[in-house]
């Protein structure tokens, strides 16, 4: 399924920000294909918020994702992310957290999505800590039905305690790699979107 992209300021906040978290955890998964590039092509370079924080780096990653194709990005995403072995840049929380994969970062994430009633889909190959899967999490903690679950709060501790700590590194990351076009982009744009959330939770205490 194609995530939907910001369509428009007037946007009630609740749904741009469980939208925004739906594509980041998209991109970040896989590199687009020709359906969401051709997306990006009509998408206005004045969302989310005209004039506001997100608008300039938005403006860049539609810009980037306007200038590239499905086969181009494709490349890219495997060269950054993919291939046998390790990886040019790592997308996994544990491995900013505490220097290894699948280590104590991991377990601890691993028992807080428990808690709440989630747990890895089979038919995903990668772990939790996935900058994608964690992305996915936070759009179902804004959008959920279950207000239990799906709440301010939640979504504080969650993203305080697995994401904070760890995406501007991998944020920095990539986009200084020589290899990042699209994605270096994206990393600026996720980096934005991150601070503006930390900034909305902090002032909730």
């Amino acid at each position: 399924m194609t995530p939907d992209l910001p369509r428009s300021s007037a946007l009630d906040e609740e749904i741009a920000r469980a939208e925004l978290y739906g594509l980041l955890a998209r991109l970040w998964y896989a590199a687009p294909d020709a359906e969401l590039l051709s997306a990006f092509a009509v998408a206005p370079t004045e969302a989310p918020v005209a004039g506001g924080y997100l608008e300039e780096p938005w403006r860049q990653l539609v810009g980037a994702a306007r200038q590239t194709d499905a086969a181009t990005v494709y490349e890219e995403y495997d060269a950054l992310f993919g291939g046998i072995g390790k990886p040019e840049v790592y997308l996994f929380g544990s491995h900013y957290l505490s220097g290894f994969l699948n280590d104590k970062p991991l377990a601890q994430l691993r028992t807080d999505l428990a808690r709440i009633g989630l747990a890895r889909d089979e038919a995903v190959s990668e772990s939790e800590d996935h900058v994608a899967c964690l992305f996915e999490v936070m759009r179902y903690l804004v959008a959920g039905d279950d207000a239990a679950v799906a709440n301010l709060a939640q979504q504080q501790a969650f993203f305080s305690t697995h994401m904070q700590p760890w995406i501007a590194a991998m944020c920095e990351a990539v986009a200084a790699h020589p290899k990042a076009r699209f994605y270096a982009s994206l990393a600026a744009f996720t980096r934005a979107f991150s601070d503006i959330e930390t900034q909305g939770f902090d002032l909730i205490g």
